[in-house]
């Protein structure tokens, strides 16, 4: 479809194009042969956006440009463009990441059946499940601890502009809850810590005055959330002080606060507290080298002397409990893996929640059929007593039986449909594979018979039939109690297209928390902050 562009800017003009056969890369050359110039060095601007080459598959139709449509063309430098180009990508990862932490929290909050294999739950410093507040605080909660995971690791990478963006998303998340839960809390200050750490490492003087009330915020939080010199803390953790590092932290940033405000003496002491620590934390070579002939790692034994005091027998308790810990987390994560997937077997309640696990272990705990109890709970929301007078009444018992084998059936035809599909696409005829499966009900018992049978395969009509024998142990039995089946994952695939799920945004932010564990926050090597010590003591002394 021939048309004109009008063009203003850096070139000025009526250009004719074809908006049919035209891509934003090729108008962009068009433009640049008429300024001389390289085509990197202009922007294309319509509607108020920088119009990008998206790989050149789009046509000008397609983007909604028809006859007499305007174009602005800037000049910009490849860097100006490069830099353009990188702040874009930066903020659609940063709405990404906001999108995909909101979806996680909304969906691990409300109780609803997760998507995954999983659930995201809240746990206090000993591992132990905790509900605080209500679903929206759980919901803001999450989405903080969401956002400071994914900061935690940008901050590793030195990617502090960066983190702060992220750390900022988390203090606003974690404002959304109730104030008496977050108090309850030490992730609020450690992020506040956090952010000042990023001011310090990007030499950002002109947050100083923030920075001040943060680290002030951060050390009424931690006072409050850790009790008076972490009385809280040594009820959960014994005689670990896994505390130490983070305070070192802390009174290093106020004494450098304290320095660039002008308050000297305020700046000394808090700097030569942060240097006793520091001194305190130092890992003696001979402690080291007996936990490491014991067989444990440098940075795990590191890590027990320094939260232990230094003690080698303490730091072999901390390290024995710490695997234990690990131990009995993958095992509560498979038994959980397991309720789901027979949470998933019995389907969502009206308001899509999951069946209640622990309601329908008291109902069959009084003599009633698990799937029956199931199915009762989820028609009345999990309300026991409504589930209870259900299941007693004569009619609505029989009409609950009744629904349960109709969908066991359907699951059956779904189940052998899928079978039959992708046996059929393996080349053998539809009549041999129906048969075969009705017959043999798996989907390996029914290939074993069809090649056994030397059924022709219709893909390939030249070669030979495959030989008998022994199908290989990567194909699955649709049957099976294990497993997920072709329509479970069909089911998922709908349902995310249809939550609009951002799948690989999601699986980052997971793996982000799964790296992390009660003491992530306290662990820190200290090598930069022992340099900034001596530096700004060094200047206080003078």
């Amino acid at each position: 479809m021939a048309a004109k562009l009008k063009i203003a800017g850096a070139w000025s003009g009526v250009l004719e194009v074809e908006l049919g056969e035209w891509t934003v890369p090729f108008l962009k050359q068009q433009i640049a042969n008429r300024l001389d110039c390289a085509v990197n060095s202009i922007n294309l601007i319509s509607a108020g956006k920088v119009l990008r080459d998206d790989g050149g598959t789009q046509r000008l139709i397609e983007l909604g440009f028809k006859n007499n449509s305007k174009i602005l063309v800037t000049r910009v430098s490849p860097d100006q463009g490069k830099e353009l180009i990188a702040e874009e990508e930066k903020s659609t990862r940063l709405q990404r990441l906001r999108a995909a932490a909101t979806s996680l929290a909304k969906r691990h909050a409300d109780g609803s059946l997760p998507v995954e294999d999983f659930n995201l739950e809240l746990e206090n410093q000993s591992g132990e499940k905790v509900k605080l507040g209500s679903e929206d605080d759980q919901r803001a909660l999450m989405m903080g601890l969401m956002f400071h995971s994914k900061a935690k690791r940008l901050v590793k990478n030195k990617k502090y502009e960066d983190a702060l963006e992220v750390l900022t998303m988390g203090e606003e998340a974690f404002s959304l809850c109730d104030s008496k839960v977050v108090q309850l809390i030490d992730n609020v200050p450690i992020l506040k810590i956090d952010m000042v750490w990023c001011y310090f490492m990007l030499k950002d003087i002109s947050k100083l005055s923030i920075a001040g009330k943060r680290l002030e915020e951060a050390r009424k939080g931690i006072e409050r959330s850790h009790g008076k010199e972490s009385t809280r803390l040594r009820l959960l953790h014994g005689n670990a002080h896994p505390e130490l590092a983070l305070h070192l932290r802390l009174e290093l940033l106020e004494g450098i606060v304290s320095y660039h405000s002008g308050d000297l003496e305020k700046a000394k002491i808090s700097l030569n507290s942060a240097r006793s620590r520091y001194l305190q934390l130092q890992v003696p070579d001979e402690e080291l080298s007996m936990l490491m002939g014991m067989g444990y790692g440098e940075r795990a034994a590191k890590r027990a002397l320094r939260m232990n005091q230094q003690s080698v027998e303490r730091a072999v308790d901390f390290l024995v409990e710490e695997k234990a810990k690990k131990q009995q987390k993958i095992e509560d994560d498979i038994r959980r893996r397991n309720e789901i997937m027979e949470q998933k077997k019995f389907g969502v309640t009206p308001l899509k929640k999951a069946v209640d696990l622990q309601k329908l272990k008291e109902l069959v705990s009084i003599g009633f059929e698990k799937e029956l109890a199931a199915e009762s709970l989820r028609r009345n929301e999990n309300e026991m007593q409504k589930a209870l007078d259900d299941l007693t009444n004569p009619d609505t018992n029989s009409d609950i039986q009744l629904f349960i084998e109709s969908r066991k059936k359907k699951r059956s035809r779904k189940a052998s449909d899928a079978t039959i599909d992708r046996l059929i696409s393996l080349g053998f005829p539809k009549e041999a594979v129906v048969a075969a499966v009705n017959t043999y009900g798996t989907e390996e018992l029914a290939l074993n018979h069809l090649l056994q049978q030397n059924v022709p395969n219709e893909s390939a009509p030249n070669e030979s039939a495959p030989p008998a024998g022994p199908v290989a142990e990567n194909v699955g039995s649709s049957s099976g109690s294990g497993g997920a089946s072709s329509s479970d994952a069909a089911s998922r695939a709908v349902i995310d297209q249809e939550m609009e799920r951002d799948v690989e945004m999601e699986d980052e932010i997971t793996e982000d928390l799964q790296r992390e564990d009660a003491f992530s926050d306290y662990d820190m090597e200290l090598t930069r902050e022992n340099e900034a010590i001596e530096e700004y003591l060094a200047l206080v002394l003078v």
